[in-house]
């Protein structure tokens, strides 16, 4: 007997007549203007126009909450629908993000008018889905975590900043130490900014971990030192440390944010011993605390760090059952194949386009499983031979997400021998195939003696 699938499928949600909700109502966002359609019936006119300033936003909650409505739909554009959702779910209501993509009016005249109460009528009739939001205090941690990546990434041009001015005055100190923004290349730059111009004393300067010899620092550091590309170093200098003091803020903030959650969900005991180890105390600690949050430990899975663990835990919450299975959670991803089928061939199993940060985190985990000798080290290398890099980056991140949303959501700690076991069965069939094939050539396999 065939099992009854409970999902409706897309036909029948087109053959169905559909059931049109008096209480649904749809928001289109600007920066200027916030278009709020509901039911004719419910409310007249059924479309009205409101500002954007905290008065006006609890403005469309009363006449929200006056006519009925219970859930909304509303296009999430860029930022601006953040202050009205808030305020809407602080009334009670139940909030849609909708793509705009997903909800293309059919052809004709684009008003601001005939998008909401478009978005309004597919809303009713059930034909738009939300997008995923995490609760509060989660949203308060990926604010927090995205801001610092961007602190990240805005400390790398005072950098390039002070390598142009080092070049500028032909000062190859790149050339003999790995890292100018380390402690030896920050110590030397200080002395230089500071009017020292003897190469063996600003080469005391360095770490006894350098490798390069005093000589060849030395040489290094002779150099045209004029007084305008002294005066860009310094300022380079200058904006690195305070993009590094912002950075140092944030840390202390998202570190009282990961220890409140930790209290919110009182689970305690220790994590069990680390599958590898930790670079500093700092990560172990980071590690213990994303246990208690988790209920399993993600640092055991190949490839995935402390660091990937944080973005785990900022982008989707410390629970993953708000998607059905790990297939939607892949496909929220944006890690799955999109097929396109269409006269019953599949004309298209591409990744669709776009990218989320929890997704390139697993692609960039993904990546360094290279010369793993794992189970998922083997994948990668197999998925890259028969794919190529890039496929294989995608076939594998997709493999982890299944991984974490499968110990995440029943509470299992990872099992590589569960793979060494899949790998055995792969084993084996590959072998059974070959041992076919050569029959059906005439020709009788001998398995080598060990």
């Amino acid at each position: 007997m065939k099992r009854q699938n409970k999902k409706k499928t897309r036909l029948q949600s087109v053959t169905e007549p559909p059931q049109v909700r008096m209480d649904a109502a749809g928001i289109d966002i600007s920066p200027e203007e916030i278009y709020v359609a509901v039911d004719a019936r419910v409310g007249e006119p059924a479309v009205r126009c409101f500002g954007t300033v905290t008065r006006e936003l609890n403005r469309i909650a009363d006449w929200l909450q006056s006519c009925g409505v219970r859930t909304v739909a509303m296009e999430s554009t860029g930022v601006y629908w953040i202050p009205l959702y808030q305020i809407l779910e602080q009334r009670g209501l139940t909030v849609f993000l909708v793509n705009a993509r997903h909800y293309q009016n059919v052809p004709g005249r684009k008003t601001d008018v005939g998008d909401a109460a478009w978005l309004q009528y597919l809303h009713a009739v059930g034909l738009v889905q939300g997008s995923f939001r995490p609760a509060g205090e989660i949203c308060a941690l990926r604010t927090i975590l995205r801001h610092r990546s961007g602190l990240v990434q805005a400390a790398s041009q005072p950098i390039q900043h002070r390598q142009k001015s080092l070049d500028q005055m032909n000062v190859q100190i790149h050339g003999v130490l790995s890292d100018i923004t380390g402690a030896s290349g920050l110590a030397i730059i200080e002395a230089i900014l500071g009017g020292e111009r003897d190469g063996h004393k600003l080469a005391e300067l360095r770490d006894s971990r350098v490798r390069a010899s005093e000589e060849e620092i030395v040489k290094a550091l002779e150099g045209d030192y004029r007084p305008e590309h002294l005066f860009t170093l310094r300022q380079s200098l200058a904006s690195y440390r305070h993009y590094q003091q912002l950075i140092d803020e944030c840390d202390r903030q998202l570190r009282q944010q990961v220890e409140a959650l930790e209290i919110q969900i009182e689970r305690q005991g220790p994590a069990p011993a680390a599958h590898k180890k930790m670079r500093t105390a700092e990560d172990e600690e980071f590690r213990q605390k994303y246990y208690r949050i988790l209920g399993v430990d993600l640092t055991a899975v190949p490839s995935i760090k402390v660091g990937t663990v944080k973005v785990i835990v900022a982008e989707v919450g410390a629970e993953l059952k708000q998607f059905r299975s790990a297939a939607a959670f892949a496909s929220w991803l944006i890690l799955c194949p999109n097929n396109v089928i269409t006269g019953g061939k599949v004309k298209s199993s591409r990744t669709r386009e776009g990218s989320t940060r929890l997704g390139e985190a697993l692609r960039m985990a993904a990546e360094s499983l290279c010369r793993d000798k794992s189970y998922l080290g083997q994948f990668y290398r197999r998925m890259k031979a028969r794919l190529g890099g890039e496929s294989a980056i995608t076939a594998v991140a997709h493999k982890l997400a299944r991984i974490i949303y499968t110990l995440v959501t029943k509470g299992e700690a990872y099992d590589d021998g569960h793979f060494a076991r899949i790998e055995k069965q792969n084993q084996s069939k590959q072998r059974q195939r070959l041992f076919k094939q050569a029959r059906l050539l005439g020709y009788n396999l001998v398995p080598a003696k060990a």
